[in-house]
């Protein structure tokens, strides 16, 4: 099981007090658990990833073992902590401003 943390808005919007587990298969991917991600709370497919296009959107941030994934192809795969359930998959909200 991976465990993903989703910033505050999103857990209000699916309805979620904390962090999420999710069953991941030998080899997850960021691409396999958002798509689990999307299945187990319908509501927010689109909110992560574009309908169409599957693309991040602008103000959301992958980060694993201290590493920034969110530019890292979508089928590369997790890190072996977060794929072990040790760490977790952080889904960050930017805030832009100035």
């Amino acid at each position: 099981m991976i465990s993903v943390e989703l910033p505050f808005h999103l857990r209000t919007l699916a309805h979620i007090g904390g962090e999420v587990k999710i069953e991941a298969g030998p080899q997850p991917t960021l691409r396999s658990i958002l798509d689990a991600l999307e299945v187990q709370y319908p509501v927010l497919a689109g909110t992560i990833r574009d309908h169409v296009t599957k693309q991040r959107r602008p103000f959301l941030r992958f980060y694993a073992c201290k590493k920034d994934l969110s530019n890292e192809p979508p089928d590369t795969p997790l890190p072996d902590d977060v794929a072990s359930g040790k760490e977790p998959l952080l889904i960050i909200g930017a805030i832009a401003g100035g």
